[in-house]
């Protein structure tokens, strides 16, 4: 049997692929799980490169899984939002923010194929070389160098302008969750971009707007009715890291999670507003995040 301590050291790195890969905590666990029944099942000293190896494992079960999932995803009850990876706060000296783990740009991601997926994720954000992605989609070395060449395009194109800078995010975001919670909305429409884009997914489960909300008048139309809904003696706006940037969890004493805010900062505003509401990809949130 391989070795324990080989694949214990790579656990974190193929986690982070699977994640990026399909957008899933529950995808990326059993994809994990999946390649340690795989690594178990080879005789000592079978793999050369255990990092290689895994990360061809890995990737495969993921890119074998993505052509079902996003035909999933196309009859999705209104905007598909990846589960987010709530952690607590992470240290101010870490002073930029992973952009590749974003909410936001996961989004991006949904919009390519599954092997343009698969080449940038692993080429541009883990510098896996092209000969070992085309073992993983099956396609010449040069097909994948166009794959990547074209979802770069593509994440370029689309992806939300935003700050690295994670104290400037920290500070917009420590804004507006004074704003939101003392319901000063004339700070809220200071914090908000003109032209901030707002993306609930409820997944057909609880309500939630089923087309994105544009601007920054209908925005704080819809948190205002939102913040209506709730009791603020028993409801709570509280600082967590949604996918390695500061963002926040929304909680009911009497409901439970109700929501994790992901927001895109950028220019000292916040420009997107990404709020999974769905129960289902909430599940894993550790409840000593909640108050």
């Amino acid at each position: 049997m391989a070795e324990l301590a080989a694949f214990e050291e790579q656990r974190g790195r193929l986690w982070g692929i699977a994640y990026r890969l399909t957008g899933s905590v529950m995808d990326a666990d059993d994809a994990v799980q999946e390649a340690w029944l795989r690594w178990q099942a080879l005789p000592d000293g079978a793999a050369e490169d255990p990092r290689a190896y895994l990360t061809t494992v890995v990737s495969r079960i993921c890119y074998d899984r993505l052509g079902s999932a996003r035909a999933r995803r196309e009859t999705y009850p209104g905007p598909w939002l990846p589960e987010p990876v709530v952690t607590d706060p992470g240290p101010e000296e870490r002073a930029a923010l992973d952009e590749s783990v974003g909410l936001a740009l996961l989004a991006v991601l949904e919009r390519l194929t599954p092997a343009e997926r698969t080449a940038f994720v692993l080429h541009d954000v883990f510098a896996v070389p092209f000969p070992q992605i085309a073992e993983v989609v099956g396609r010449s070395p040069q097909a994948v160098r166009q794959l990547a060449s074209r979802a770069r395009g593509r994440v370029r194109d689309r992806a939300p302008h935003r700050s690295a800078d994670r104290a400037e995010h920290r500070r917009v975001v420590d804004a507006f969750l004074t704003a939101a919670a003392g319901g000063d909305l004339a700070a809220l429409a200071r914090i908000l971009d003109p032209d901030v884009v707002w993306h609930s997914d409820g997944g057909g489960r609880v309500t939630a707007a089923r087309v994105p909300v544009v601007g920054a008048e209908r925005v704080l139309l819809l948190l205002t009715g939102i913040a209506r809904q709730y009791d603020p003696k028993t409801a709570s706006l509280l600082p967590r890291d949604v996918n390695g940037a500061p963002g926040l969890v929304f909680a009911d004493r009497s409901r439970g999670l109700v929501g994790v805010f992901a927001l895109t900062v950028h220019e000292g505003r916040i420009t997107r507003v990404d709020l999974v509401v769905n129960p289902d990809k909430l599940r894993h949130v550790a409840p000593r995040f909640l108050p």
